[in-house]
């Protein structure tokens, strides 16, 4: 083929620059692939999985990589205790590293109770054992087994865990190996050690020495952004358990009025600015039942990202009462992040419960009747409401729970 007219006599070197242009094909920017992570289909925002499926759907996909957490404590501290151990177990798992904080049990405790991960959920048959039938499709028979897989999971558990595999399975009943919970790293805060309960000092001291012992393992061990992309990076899991009380030096619970209300505030605000800009995700507990301050309440759940509320039925009517008889308690969502979004990820449903089965921790959508829905959204928003009407009337005119 003839060259084009322009072109002849120039050298190869004059046309390439003629066809040059400022035009540039636009790429995504790298994303860090860390084990145990994936980013948000939202914006993007790397998130990891709390360890149980249906909270990660509730929280839009998962935790987002430098937030905060906060649940507030059922009255026994049995369930929340379960979903940060639940936490801990997927950090394990996906080999992250922790760093575990208490004021009342050592932290070698709570460790020593992580759930035993579920290597294989499901014992699906192998291909061999399954003949395919004449002109019936592989993927066909790929499908099947998913849906049979998930077809037991409530719906609001199974609409994440069926789409991908994000997170692992638990089998409550057992501990974790030791061979595989020495193989994670693990940094360890416990009050006892680093404070003496002696003077009011030791009210503002003891988050003191837990946030400056958070920033010096952040800055030691290469969690923070600062730290050059040449290192291989990973996630640290903080576990946080039940700060407010008065193990903390706390003075918070069954006050009116607080006069050291700031402490706990204050740390929150130096926790969320520290895990912004490092690779870390914190999950807090905290016994909100107890804090009389209602104000002083919604500023903590402000100073958090997400925030949930476990109710637990134990010990009270609810336990008796057939509309609640397949359940342990409710779940109430706070707060949702709006991380770089315009609009926030609400959850689908707001009458939500929980169950705890020997081997998973599930959430669910409860159906009740109309006017006890109404009561449970108004409890969800801090509402005050009868007694009569938060125990509910019985089980007349009720729908079936499950679903």
């Amino acid at each position: 083929m003839a060259a084009p007219v322009n072109s002849v006599g120039k050298t190869s070197a004059d046309r390439l620059q003629v066809n040059c242009t400022s035009f540039q094909k636009k790429t995504r920017s790298k994303l860090i692939s860390i084990p145990g992570t994936r980013p948000s289909v939202q914006n993007g925002q790397l998130l990891v999985s709390t360890g149980v499926t249906s909270l990660d759907y509730l929280l839009g996909g998962g935790l987002a990589v430098g937030t905060v957490l906060l649940i507030e404590e059922d009255r026994f501290d049995s369930y929340s205790r379960m979903i940060l151990k639940y936490f801990l177990a997927e950090g394990v798992v996906c080999r992250h590293e922790l760093f575990v904080a208490t004021a009342q049990d050592n932290p070698d405790e709570i460790l020593q109770e992580l759930p035993a991960p579920i290597l294989d959920d499901v014992a699906v048959p192998k291909p061999v054992e399954q003949p395919r039938l004449t002109g019936e499709p592989q993927d066909s028979l790929d499908a099947m087994k998913i849906a049979w897989r998930y077809q037991n999971l409530p719906k609001v558990q199974s609409a994440l865990a069926s789409s991908s595999r994000f997170g692992h399975y638990y089998d409550v009943s057992k501990t974790m190996e030791a061979e595989i919970r020495q193989a994670a790293k693990c940094h360890r805060f416990y009050l006892p050690d680093h404070i003496t309960p002696s003077s009011a000092a030791h009210r503002v001291e003891s988050y003191s020495a837990l946030l400056k012992s958070l920033q010096e393992v952040i800055h030691r061990e290469g969690f923070d952004l600062a730290t050059p992309m040449s290192k291989s990076r990973n996630i640290l899991r903080v576990g946080l358990h039940s700060l407010g009380s008065a193990l903390w030096g706390d003075d918070l619970c069954c006050h009116d009025k607080p006069r050291y209300s700031h402490a706990l505030t204050t740390f929150l605000y130096g926790l969320r600015a520290l895990l912004r800009s490092s690779l870390s995700v914190a999950v807090v507990t905290l016994p909100s039942h107890l804090i009389q301050d209602r104000t002083l309440m919604g500023n903590i759940t402000r100073l958090c990202d997400n925030a949930i509320a476990l109710e637990s039925f134990k010990g009270s009517e609810r336990e008796t009462n057939p509309l609640y008889k397949d359940y342990h308690g409710l779940l109430y969502v706070r707060q949702v992040p709006h991380l770089n979004c315009l609009a926030r990820q609400l959850p689908d449903h707001k009458d939500l419960a929980f169950k705890l089965k020997r081997k998973q921790f599930s959430i669910e959508r409860l159906h009740l009747p109309p006017d006890l829905s109404e009561t449970v959204s108004r409890v969800s928003r801090g509402e005050p409401v009868g007694v009569a009407s938060a125990c509910g009337s019985g089980a007349s005119g009720t729908k079936n729970l499950d679903f």
